[in-house]
């Protein structure tokens, strides 16, 4: 679950900083087609580790 978290709030805070002028030439691959894509193949997955059951000590 942290992971999704920590996930979603880095790609918030670089989509509310995205009107610096400094944003999109550091992260030049954040407005394209093939990050997004990506992230939401990572999003998927994370949400698949979500439903799995807890792990448990034996």
């Amino acid at each position: 679950p942290l992971r999704a978290l920590r996930m979603l709030h880095h790609t918030a805070w670089l989509a509310s900083r995205w009107d610096d002028p400094a944003f999109p030439r550091a992260f030049s691959w954040f407005n394209t087609e093939r990050f997004w894509g990506e992230h939401i193949m990572e999003l998927r997955e994370q949400c698949a580790v979500l439903h799995e059951p807890p792990l448990t000590l034996a």
